[in-house]
């Protein structure tokens, strides 16, 4: 039995939950729109396992959710995995964060395509079957009314997170489903998060970094 701590920061959902193996014994997070990482992460960390009554000795590994997504969101989740990893000296493992945003969708289906908002008509996105196998990778791309439209035209398509919000206004197609409340969740991380652990799937500490896709830019303010 492995004990696991699992921290989703790549959106506004600030999520961390701890887990044995692939039960979840503790669970936190804040769904609010706006990012609450800097104040609410190590608190949410400090209730679970206070909750579930386990110290942090007795945490076994730590699991981060490795992008893309917010680029501050991302650096605060992962500084914090890596300084628990280093105190406790417990593996890094890192989780697919499109993969589990897809694990959210539950209605039958043909296809499922996680969605995150990269700014302007841009969003991150991956497809998945509806066993949560991989079709397609990773990518970052501007949408339009087209976008989609092998899988739209092949099957049922359920859209899922809040990139979600611009395809419901450009994709009228019938097979097209949306759901653009769903955000990345520790919760779904945990069975990612033991399947890895089970087979010693994990990260050097000291080299990871976060999946950002883009680069990290900073607009300027207007005069």
């Amino acid at each position: 039995m492995a004990i696991l701590l699992c921290i989703e920061t790549t959106t506004t959902n600030c999520s961390v939950a701890l887990a044995k193996d692939d039960v979840i014994l503790s669970f936190k997070e804040d769904m609010g729109l706006n990012y609450s990482h800097a104040e609410r992460l190590h608190i949410y960390i400090a209730e679970v396992l206070r909750e579930a009554n386990i110290s942090k000795s007795e945490i076994d590994a730590v699991a981060v959710s490795k992008g893309p997504g917010s680029y501050t969101g991302l650096r605060i989740g992962v500084s914090a995995a890596k300084g628990l990893c280093y105190a406790l000296s417990v593996p890094l493992i890192a989780t697919n964060t499109l993969k589990a945003l897809a694990m959210q969708v539950n209605d039958p289906c043909d296809y499922i395509i996680p969605v995150l908002d990269a700014r302007r008509m841009e969003v991150y996105s991956a497809i998945f079957n509806s066993e949560f196998n991989e079709l397609r990778g990773i990518e970052a791309q501007i949408v339009a009314e087209d976008s989609f439209l092998k899988y739209l035209d092949s099957g049922k398509v359920v859209f899922v997170g809040n990139g979600a919000a611009k395809l419901k206004d450009l994709i009228k197609h019938p097979n097209a489903q949306f759901n653009d409340v769903a955000l990345p969740s520790a919760r779904e991380m945990v069975t990612l998060a033991a399947a890895k652990h089970k087979i010693s799937d994990t990260e050097d500490v000291a080299y990871f970094e976060p999946f950002y896709l883009k680069d990290f830019y900073v607009t300027s303010k207007k005069k």
